[in-house]
């Protein structure tokens, strides 16, 4: 009997004994596998809308696009918007209330990809002719650079975390490309310092740096760049976060006209520059400038562009499909006709749609009354002198041999503005014998 029961005792124990392995299994090992299998994506919270977010200070050259929020949470200084633009519905927060936010989300955003456990670590910093799949990568050295073409190949729905200890580093036109149905939402750069690309690059994903951000000439980033605690830097370039952030796509259009500060005569051709942008997230069509022939002119055509179509002074250009943060510059101009004593104004519009943008200037016709110092109409012939004199006084010029004689008259000089007459002598001069 005794034998039976340290048999079931044996026989129980070992079963207690797999139970005991399998805890262990489950509570030590399958927390490190999930880690080194699945990279998540963070949430971003209020960060979800900004394309651009700096801690000290935004700073732009060029005509960058910003699709999506732009914002400083520690300074307020964003310089460069203009000739940047950030598209509609996308808003310049400066140190306001919602870059605040926006920035401390950004930060547990940072501080959850710098968690994850590493499902691969590669030994090379070079990630150039790389195919990769999802997964949570990290470097043996402290810093990632690129120098080509690197592929992130997903089904729908894979996450990748790349996570440097040190710099992030893209030479001239390099290239990151998702396929296979991957989001570019779902790409993720944590940086432990600055991240920098070279001109040109185009690239994809979420870059949270700790320290800078900066897009050299022509570099474009589809996502996100978040900057912890220094600056975003840009140069012509394009940061789109339109697929992730959120926001409603919103049609804007903008426009400008101006004659370049003319001040013509009658007879003389106003150029008229009408500049346009398409300033909202979604493409437009058939978009078309409107200018109306102003009163005491007439349209121009060889000094306007191709294309313009005029009805009863009502003039028309259709300049097509116009992207996201694209534009261009047309010229309308039209002949002052003489007589004309007024100054010259009108209002272009252009519109797709039912989104529309206006635009007024006004041109100085000359010949109107102004100061002394900006004559505004042609000085007179000067006065020819009158016949030689045949009475009045004489005077004797010494050294000179010959009969002088001068008249002495009352002239109005022809530029005295508006003084009083001037005596004006002519001498005439009889050869001597």
């Amino acid at each position: 009997m005794f034998a039976v029961l340290s048999l079931h005792r044996r026989i129980a124990g070992f079963f207690f004994l797999i139970g005991f392995v399998a805890l262990l299994s489950v509570t030590f090992v399958a927390p490190n596998q999930v880690n080194a299998q699945d990279a998540v994506s963070p949430g971003l919270g209020t960060a979800a809308s900004f394309a651009v977010l700096a801690n000290t200070t935004v700073t732009n050259t060029g005509p960058s696009v910003v699709n999506g929020d732009l914002g400083v949470s520690g300074g307020t200084a964003v310089t460069g918007f203009p000739p940047g633009v950030v598209l509609l519905p996308g808003t310049i927060h400066a140190g306001d209330a919602a870059a605040i936010a926006a920035q401390t989300d950004a930060t547990a955003a940072y501080l959850d990809l710098q968690s994850q456990g590493c499902t691969t670590t590669l030994t090379n910093p070079e990630l150039s002719g790389l195919t990769l799949t999802p997964g949570v990568y990290c470097f043996e050295t402290d810093h990632a650079q690129l120098n080509g073409s690197l592929t992130l190949s997903s089904a729908p729905g894979g996450v990748f975390v790349f996570k440097t200890r040190s710099t992030l580093i893209t030479g001239s036109n390099a290239s990151v490309t998702v396929t296979g149905g991957a989001s570019t939402c779902d790409v993720w750069w944590q940086v432990g310092s600055s991240a920098t690309l070279g001109t040109n690059t185009s690239f994809v994903g979420n870059i949270l740096a700790l320290a800078s951000i900066t897009l050299t000439t022509g570099a474009d980033v589809v996502g996100r760049t978040l900057a912890q605690t220094a600056a975003v830097t840009l140069d012509s370039n394009m940061v789109d976060a339109s697929n992730c952030s959120g926001l409603a796509p919103t049609a804007g259009l903008s426009l400008t006209k101006d004659d370049g500060g003319a001040r013509v005569w009658p007879g003389e051709v106003i150029t008229y520059a009408l500049s346009y942008q398409n300033t909202g997230s979604i493409a437009l069509d058939n978009v078309t400038l409107s200018d109306t022939v102003p009163a005491n002119t007439t349209f121009n055509a060889g000094s306007s562009a191709a294309g313009w179509v005029c009805d009863e002074g009502n003039c028309t250009l259709n300049v097509g499909t116009v992207q996201p943060g694209a534009g261009g510059s047309s010229a309308f101009a039209v002949s002052v006709n003489d007589g004309t004593d007024s100054n010259i104004g009108n209002t272009a519009s252009i519109t797709s749609g039912d989104t529309t943008a206006t635009a007024s200037d006004t041109t100085t016709v000359r010949g109107q009354e102004d100061d002394d110092d900006n004559p505004t109409s042609p000085p007179p012939a000067a006065t020819a002198p009158p016949p030689a004199a045949t009475t009045g006084p004489v005077a004797t010029i010494p050294g000179v041999v010959g009969t002088p004689s001068a008249q002495a008259g009352v002239l109005g000089l022809p530029n005295t503005g508006g003084a009083a007459p001037q005596a004006t002598y002519w001498l005439t001069m009889t050869p001597g014998r």
